[in-house]
C-alpha cells in the first residue's frame, strides 16, 4: 500500500494547488506589489512609490473610521449571530418540556417548522435581504416607522439609515438577522448528533436547562462554534458586510461616513476615484486584519477536545 503513495498524492493535489496558487496566491502578490506603485488601474503605466501609500493610509480619517466599522462588524456581528443561534438551536433540540412516554429531552413543539422557519433568509440573496429593509427603514413610508404610528408611537420616528448614531446598528441587525438561520441550522445538527443518554444523566444529577447547555451541549459543539465564528467574521470583514452597507446607506458609507469598511473603501477608491494603487494598500490592511482576527479567534478558542 505504500508503494507509489507520494505520487498518487502529488497527482491529485497538482491541479487544484495550481488553481489555488494562480487564482489566489498570484493576485495577492500583485496586490501588495501594486501597493507600492501610483498605478491608477487604468493606466499601463506606473512608477513605484516605496511606503508612500502606506504613510498616506495612516494619515487618512477615513482609512480609521472604516477599520474601526469593520471591527465593530468583526466582533459584534459573530457575537449577537451565534448567541442567538445557540439559544434557538437548544430549544429546537433539548428545550422542550418531557412529555409523557417521550424521551427524556426534546425540543420545543414545532422545532421542525422552526427550523425551516429560522432558515428562510438564508433562501434570499443578500441584495434581496438589503433591498426590502433600505425599503423597512424609510423613515417616511417604511414598515417600522408605519407601525410605530399605527401603536400611538408617532413622534418617536427615527431616521434609521439617516441616522449617523443609528445606521451602522441598522446595517449590522440585517446581517445578523440574514444569518442567524444558516447556524441554527449547523448548530441543530451538531446539537442532534450529541448522545441523549448524557442529557439524561444530566438531568438525574439535578441539572436545569442553563447547566445542560453551558455542562454538556456547548462543549461538545465548541469546535463547531469556534469555526461558525472564524467564518461568520471573515464574512463580516468582506463580502456580506460590503453589500448591504452598499445598498442600504446614503453615499453609499454615509450619512457622513458612518457606516462606511474597509471592503467598500476599497472599491470606492479603485472603482470611483481611480486610485487602484491605493485601494491594493487598504486591501493589504484588510488581509492582515482578517488574518489576525481568524488567529485571536482560533488562539482563544483553543482547548482540549471532547469526544462521546
Amino acid at each position: 500500500m505504500q508503494h507509489g503513495k507520494y505520487r498518487f498524492i502529488v497527482g491529485f493535489l497538482a491541479l487544484p494547488l495550481g488553481l489555488y496558487a494562480l487564482f489566489v496566491i498570484w493576485p495577492f502578490i500583485q496586490s501588495i506589489y501594486y501597493s507600492f506603485t501610483d498605478w491608477t488601474g487604468l493606466s499601463p503605466e506606473f512608477k513605484t512609490v516605496g511606503l508612500g501609500n502606506y504613510r498616506r493610509m495612516l494619515d487618512d480619517q477615513i482609512f480609521w473610521k472604516s477599520l474601526w466599522h469593520s471591527l465593530l462588524f468583526a466582533l459584534l456581528v459573530p457575537l449577537v449571530t451565534i448567541g442567538l443561534a445557540l439559544f434557538l438551536s437548544f430549544m429546537i433540540n433539548a428545550g422542550g418540556r418531557r412529555r409523557k412516554g417521550g424521551p427524556a429531552v426534546s425540543g420545543v413543539r414545532g422545532s421542525s417548522f422552526y427550523k425551516i422557519v429560522y432558515f428562510f433568509p438564508q433562501v434570499l440573496s443578500i441584495a434581496i435581504v438589503a433591498l426590502l429593509f433600505a425599503f423597512a427603514y424609510n423613515p417616511d413610508s417604511g414598515a417600522i416607522n408605519s407601525f410605530l404610528r399605527g401603536i400611538g408611537l408617532g413622534g418617536v420616528q427615527p431616521l434609521w439609515l439617516g441616522d449617523p448614531d443609528l445606521a451602522l446598528w441598522c446595517v449590522m441587525a440585517v446581517l445578523v438577522w440574514s444569518t442567524v438561520g444558516f447556524f441554527v441550522v449547523l448548530f441543530s445538527a451538531g446539537m442532534a448528533s450529541i448522545p441523549a443518554d448524557l442529557y439524561e444523566a444530566a438531568l438525574l444529577d439535578g441539572a436545569d436547562r442553563a447547566d445542560t447547555f453551558f455542562r454538556v451541549t456547548l462543549p461538545l459543539l465548541w469546535d463547531t462554534v469556534q469555526s461558525g465564528w472564524v467564518y461568520l467574521g471573515i464574512l463580516a470583514l468582506g463580502a456580506e458586510s460590503f453589500a448591504v452597507v452598499q445598498i442600504m446607506t446614503t453615499g453609499p458609507g454615509g450619512p457622513d461616513y458612518s457606516t462606511t469598511v474597509m471592503v467598500l473603501y476599497v472599491y470606492q477608491k479603485a472603482f470611483r476615484d481611480g486610485q487602484a494603487a491605493y485601494a491594493t494598500t487598504i486591501g493589504v490592511a484588510l488581509l492582515v486584519v482578517t488574518l489576525a482576527f481568524a488567529a485571536v479567534v482560533m488562539r482563544l478558542g483553543r482547548r482540549e477536545r471532547l469526544e462521546y
